[in-house]
């Protein structure tokens, strides 16, 4: 278990580490050394199990498909993280790090968006607890997401649109850091995936934790065994698949699939296969796999996704595949279109254009009869309606 896991220094084998600035150097130290301390109090869990509960509406369910299973012939649950307040899996993060950022004597929040998923559920946990929120997301993805956009406002928060680079979720993540940089003593970050500088990745991998706890307690109850054969995630920073593959990551017996965005083609020059593509360099404060140009250049991700064009990919995940735990599979565009409007005429459940791309993992692989698969359904698709009606009326689905 411990080689998949963050070592004392934040490092997940060579990938990892805190790359900051020296002005937050005593936040990211003050974070590190409290957030296992609060994590681990049991007030402190006491009141993020009861919001989980009776806010969020876990636990989420684990839902055998019928359809589904009958046309890839085996069993597939999806794991649904679609059923959450706010419609994801970005909640169960959100609640966990602002109940810290209180007990840290924080008083403004900050984020960064991309899909607008972790930006609403960021705004929503502000309202909860009256603090100030400010969430930075791309000019890009506020014309492709506006329904998140109105929803983030409507909950109090201000939503600045960002006009650097191609206008995405890096750049939004650029902005976030540079605003942290300026206000340091009141303001505390809630990144929104397994990304940034330790202990971040850790910090969001544990509190999504609990998507693969119930997991193992739901299988067990309906399967008698707490282990499927394979678990499948869509990654992009990474935080649903974190959450879906942590309490396996010590069962070799668990096969561990990663979809990450192919965008119209891995070698395209338009993709965010940042797993494929990427080369070790540094982004946001820790050391990953990164999209990259021969003189370092960080290259523009593309993805139908606004949640998975990322250059970069969490450390952890880094590591996964690096060490061969996981295997990573690209799903362009159209795949995971398909696969979305696949598992709504079958299963009458429309997902997220995110959780489409671990669909389309189901076509590019054979499974057996007696096979458990576990599919982490992180979203659903409100927030990609004009999407895919775009996509009917154009008539390519």
């Amino acid at each position: 278990m411990e080689k998949f896991r963050v070592d004392e220094n934040g490092f997940y084998g060579e990938f990892g580490g805190a790359y900051i600035p020296e002005i937050l150097y005593d936040n990211v130290e003050n974070l590190k050394n409290a957030y296992l301390k609060i994590l681990d109090d049991e007030l402190f869990q006491k009141e993020y199990n009861d919001l989980l509960r009776d806010y969020v509406g876990r636990p989420t369910p684990l839902y055998l498909t019928r359809r589904l299973s009958d046309k890839y012939g085996c069993k597939i649950y999806l794991k649904r993280e679609d059923l959450n307040h706010t419609g994801a899996h970005k909640i169960n993060n959100t609640i966990g790090q602002i109940l810290l950022a209180r007990r840290m004597g924080k008083t403004r929040i900050i984020a960064e968006t991309g899909a607008g998923q972790h930006g609403v559920a960021t705004a929503t946990v502000c309202a909860l607890m009256n603090m100030e929120c400010v969430v930075y997301m791309g000019k890009t993805d506020i014309e492709r997401q506006h329904l998140n956009v109105q929803k983030m406002e409507m909950l109090g928060a201000t939503v600045i649109p960002v006009t650097s680079g191609n206008m995405t979720l890096k750049d939004a993540t650029n902005e976030a850091i540079r605003d942290w940089c300026c206000n340091p003593s009141d303001t505390y970050y809630i990144i929104g995936s397994v990304v940034g500088p330790h202990p971040y990745p850790d910090m969001v991998a544990r509190l999504q934790s609990v998507i693969s706890e119930e997991t193992r307690k739901q299988l067990l109850e309906k399967e008698g065994r707490e282990t499927p054969d394979y678990v499948i995630a869509c990654v992009g920073g990474g935080s649903n698949a974190a959450g879906m593959v942590y309490h396996f990551l010590d069962e070799p017996n668990v096969k561990i699939i990663l979809a990450e965005a192919g965008g119209k083609g891995v070698n395209s020059g338009e993709s965010a296969a940042t797993i494929q593509l990427g080369k070790k360099g540094i982004i946001h404060g820790s050391k990953t796999l990164i999209m990259q140009s021969e003189d370092g250049q960080i290259e523009e991700p593309y993805s139908i996704s606004a949640g998975l064009d990322y250059p970069g990919i969490g450390p952890m995940h880094a590591h996964l595949v690096k060490s061969g735990r996981s295997e990573v599979l690209a799903i362009d565009d159209d795949e995971a279109i398909e696969a979305a409007f696949e598992l709504t005429a079958l299963e009458g459940i429309i997902p997220a254009i995110e959780s489409a791309h671990a669909l389309g993992v189901l076509k590019k692989k054979t499974f057996k009869p007696d096979d458990v698969v576990v599919l982490c359904l992180s979203g659903r698709g409100d927030k990609d309606m004009e999407t895919y009606v775009r996509l009917k009326e154009e008539g390519g689905f």
